[in-house]
């Protein structure tokens, strides 16, 4: 089966145009055959280099710069010029690139978006011009086929909050991860940005601030915006031009990613990272852990540090795992969880005012906590809560450094053989603990996920090293929405990405190897996202949302023979080709 990547292209750009377009150039990769073609024999220097020599070179010319910062910068500027040696480049050294271009350096990429502004690159948006959205729509994707769209209005990036316009470049990054690791042609993937202003002052103090210099639009303007956006954008142009694509939330605020999540989802195959993705690795990772003790999730009880986007969306993921999988009822699955926000544990007494709606259903009853201290407000703090429920889980998504202090963690060990510990917040400076200071507090017991990377620990009575995984969402994510897309599935559903979740932790070298990571190693994430794609798809199939000739047998066989690989295809010049 030829794939994507490996067809022969039409194309009709000739002479400088082709060189300067990243799709189809190939720079000094260029056979004589097709110099001659399309008119590049005079403009290229002799020699005809392989894509791999062309790595080497870039590699070379990327390692000169000093900083993660200077690295992202070069690599921006080298897919605006080459498509398949960026990618081509990224997927040989992968582990060290990905930060480079998504977590963590790309948040200060986006922080810096309007000073390091060079070419436009995506889809925007904006408030102002929302009339003429649908013909901004269709400029970008009339005749193309499309897969993929990634959105963000940018409230809440990388742990950043608010960065206006800069928001396209997380869906930038999360694009060029679906294509390194899950196979999505690039031609077929569009990056959004919802330009509705910024509350971040130091972009509106910003001359050079590329965005509208305007006040977050919030309510019943931000709601008119999105119906808007609704009817252009969903209805009918992604229905009826691409009704088989994935569209893609990224960094939504708290106030809006669930809710527009809930609206779409049962029209069109949809997908939230923040809620689902986050809640899928960190389930995958849970399972893992809950493998090397020999328990069940439903034996878990589980303190969740951060009630925000993502904690709720972790807490959703795992209480309905442990519906579906432990064959309980979801108000018996919600006791397994206390949820901490700024009000400290979330207890009826706190009222109305203090507790969103949509944790109402993870409030914990007063008769519980008689006796147990409280501050002035009668809050209850995060070790009061330790102490009283004994946790066997502690997942931190607060971005509040050092929150998991040694009492606390501490006094988690007492009170369980090998403590679950998941300092999800990013970048590494926000995490809840350091996994060092962990692994010490806890005799080398704690069995540890976190979302930013960080050093092995080294066991208090020597041995080997504890792997601390990477709870990264770019483990499943790709392979989540490839499965979706591959299947033409009319919607993602929960069974699917639990799906997913289980064939992830199926891979877990600590189900070989208790002391070894629980998650596998980002260097795998490639194989590890064809195999995630493998199960989702299947699962569509069980459930009956696919719509493809197929059947469940032939699964790997298309999943694998569809993904875009970064190698030159052969192009062919014809006026009436692509441009």
């Amino acid at each position: 089966m030829s794939t994507p990547a490996t067809r022969a292209l039409r194309v009709a750009l000739h002479g400088d145009t082709i060189l300067t377009h990243p799709r189809f150039n190939k720079g000094t990769a260029f056979p004589a055959h097709e110099r001659k073609a399309f008119g590049l024999t005079g403009r290229l220097p002799f020699r005809v280099n392989t894509l791999e020599e062309q790595c080497r070179r870039a590699y070379d010319q990327l390692s000169t710069r000093d900083t993660p910062l200077r690295k992202n910068t070069f690599l921006q500027s080298l897919k605006d010029q080459n498509w398949t040696l960026y990618y081509g480049l990224i997927s040989r050294h992968l582990k060290e690139l990905i930060p480079i271009i998504y977590t963590p350096t790309q948040a200060d990429a986006i922080a810096n978006y309007s000073h390091l502004f060079r070419r436009s690159e995506g889809m925007f948006l904006s408030f102002p011009n929302q009339d003429n959205m649908e013909e901004d729509f269709l400029e970008q994707t009339r005749g193309r086929d499309i897969q993929l769209f990634v959105c963000s209005d940018a409230e809440a990036i990388l742990g950043i909050g608010d960065q206006g316009v800069g928001g396209i470049g997380i869906t930038v990054a999360k694009s060029a991860i679906y294509t390194l690791l899950g196979g999505i042609d690039p031609s077929k993937a569009v990056s959004v940005t919802l330009d509705v202003g910024t509350d971040n002052e130091d972009l509106l103090n910003d001359d050079l601030y590329v965005g509208w210099p305007n006040g977050r639009v919030r309510g019943k303007a931000y709601d008119k915006f999105i119906d808007k956006l609704r009817r252009a954008f969903l209805q009918p142009l992604v229905r009826k031009y691409h009704p088989h694509s994935l569209l893609h939330f990224e960094d939504f605020g708290v106030n809006n990613a669930k809710r527009l999540l809930d609206y779409y989802r049962d029209q069109h195959a949809v997908f939230n990272d923040d809620v689902q993705g986050t809640g899928a690795v960190t389930l995958s990772a849970l399972m893992s852990a809950v493998g090397v003790t020999k328990s069940r999730l439903l034996d878990q009880r589980i303190l969740v540090y951060g009630a925000g986007t993502a904690g709720l969306g972790i807490t959703k993921q795992l209480r309905d795992a442990i519906v579906q999988i432990d064959n309980v009822s979801e108000a018996e699955a919600n006791k397994r969880f206390w949820l901490h926000d700024r009000y400290g544990l979330v207890k009826q007494s706190l009222g109305i005012n203090k507790i969103r709606d949509a944790l109402q259903e993870f409030v914990r009853p007063d008769d519980e906590w008689e006796g147990v201290p409280t501050n002035e407000k009668g809050e209850i703090g995060l070790f009061e809560t330790v102490r009283k429920i004994k946790p066997t889980v502690l997942i931190g998504c607060s971005t509040q450094g050092g929150a998991f202090t040694e009492k606390i963690i501490r006094e988690m060990a007492r009170g369980v053989d090998r403590p679950i510990i998941f300092p999800l917040s990013n970048p590494s400076r926000l995490a809840e603990v350091n996994p060092k200071d962990a692994n010490d507090w806890t005799d080398g017991k704690a069995l540890m996920a976190s979302g930013s990377p960080f050093p092995p620990c080294k066991h208090p009575h020597g041995g080997k090293d504890y792997i601390v995984a990477e709870c990264n969402n770019a483990l499943i994510y790709p392979g989540l929405g490839y499965g979706a897309m591959i299947t033409q599935a009319r919607s993602l559903s929960d069974s699917m990405i639990i799906a997913g979740a289980r064939r992830l932790a199926s891979l877990s070298p600590a189900l070989k190897d208790p002391d070894s990571a629980l998650l596998p190693d980002f260097a795998d994430a490639r194989m590890v996202n064809t195999e995630i794609a493998i199960a989702v798809a299947e699962q569509a199939i069980d459930e009956g949302l696919a719509d493809i000739p197929w059947k469940r047998d032939e699964v790997r066989d298309h999943v694998m023979g569809g993904m875009w690989e970064p190698v030159y295809p052969e192009l062919v010049y014809d006026k009436d080709g692509l441009h």
